[in-house]
């Protein structure tokens, strides 16, 4: 079976570009920010030929628990000064929100071309300078940046085209388009300084990402069982940061209930290794350095490439879902039809932790995703 996605391109359009420009506060220490994964076939299918699908969704991620054994105090990465500084700051809280306009063509039956572009916003708060401001107490800090991300430009084969089954190999890049030098420059024109590359929209360098994605009719036009990983690797950037490799992984079934509604069930893994970066070491001071509180002590002033200890994770989430068949929903309940929701769908996922292991960093919360697509027949199969 194959679910009809689809949405309205246009609302997407006003929710990307109506948001506002980047707005930056001081901050001097990492807002370790993540996003919700969930599978949507419209976006890992190949599209028929001619065929353009456009997805548009909403994700929501929110960072604010500390899990058992953990104090939320993580290192400071010092882009400008290449040093890694441990102990520097206590995570309160961090807000992710992405936009993403999500293009699907198909330029053959079996070959396909993704474009993905995301608008992030970012909202961070915690309590910088420990060991070194307000007694050594450090103090709170917030902040928030948006803007473009980083674009993924993906091509799609699909293994076997069959009546009931799916099996789609891809591989894409990631262009680093998304701002990754942001400043804390305020509104007086002071220079400030950079920004650390979790806190950034962009990563600053190319991305590469391997791909699968199968689904099977158990129930033709009823269930079918679909299974999706991903692996993305990110190059070091210039300023000496690497992002860790990524893995995810997802198994789920749609069911059709009634012919405009499907109800979804998934499971969703995800492993992010530790980040890298290139610098020096220092550590915050406790009550029990003797200079306490003043400036960070430097432990090796030998740049290295070293582990950021706070990063990467292990996050495991049940995720429930829905999607309405809008055409079909409309004309069956107040018996219109207008092409105007032909082929276009809604779609909502809610994705509640499992299992989660952040490293020390804030944990990942309850997310949610919320769509729409819509479905362009650009050229007539010869």
């Amino acid at each position: 079976m194959r679910v009809k996605h689809s949405i309205f391109s246009v609302l997407l359009g006003l929710s990307l570009f109506s948001s506002t420009w980047p707005v930056v506060q001081p901050a001097h220490g990492s807002c370790g920010s993540v996003t919700c994964f969930v599978v949507i076939g419209s976006q890992q299918q190949v599209s028929p030929k001619g065929l353009l699908t456009i997805n548009g969704f909403y994700n929501y991620t929110p960072q604010g628990t500390l899990l058992s054994g953990t104090d939320g105090v993580i290192p400071a990465v010092d882009l400008d000064n290449r040093q890694l500084i441990l102990g520097h700051h206590r995570e309160i809280r961090t807000i992710t929100q992405m936009y993403t306009l999500d293009l699907n063509y198909g330029v053959t039956d079996r070959f396909g071309l993704e474009i993905a572009i995301p608008y992030k916003k970012i909202k961070h708060r915690h309590i910088d300078g420990l060991g070194e401001v307000n007694g050594g107490a450090g103090e709170e800090t917030s902040f928030s940046d948006n803007g473009f991300g980083d674009i993924l430009i993906n091509a799609k084969y699909n293994l076997l085209p069959t009546l009931r089954s799916m099996v789609v190999m891809g591989f894409g890049v990631y262009v680093p388009s998304g701002d990754h030098d942001q400043t804390t420059a305020g509104l007086s024109g002071e220079p400030g300084e950079t920004m650390e590359p979790t806190a950034q929209v962009g990563r600053g360098q190319v991305g590469l990402q391997a791909s699968f994605y199968q689904t099977y009719e158990l129930i033709p036009h009823r269930l079918n069982q679909f299974a999706t990983g991903s692996y993305r690797h990110t190059f070091r950037n210039n300023f000496g940061y690497q992002w860790g490799d990524q893995f995810d992984f997802g198994l789920g079934a749609n069911l059709v209930t009634v012919p405009w509604l499907v109800l979804s069930n998934q499971f969703n893994f995800r492993y992010m290794a530790r980040d890298h970066f290139e610098g020096s070491l220092a550590r915050s001071q406790t009550p029990s350095d003797p200079t306490f509180p003043d400036e960070a002590i430097v432990l090796d002033e030998n740049i290295r490439n070293r582990a950021v200890p706070t990063t990467g994770s292990t996050f495991f989430a049940y995720t429930p879902g829905f999607q309405i068949n809008l055409g079909d929903f409309i004309q069956t309940t107040l018996n219109i039809k207008t092409p105007l929701v032909d082929n276009a769908s809604l779609y909502f996922y809610a994705q509640v932790p499992v299992y989660r292991d952040f490293n020390g960093n804030l944990a990942q919360g309850t997310s949610y995703v919320f769509g729409l697509t819509k479905m362009f027949q650009v050229l007539n199969q010869s």
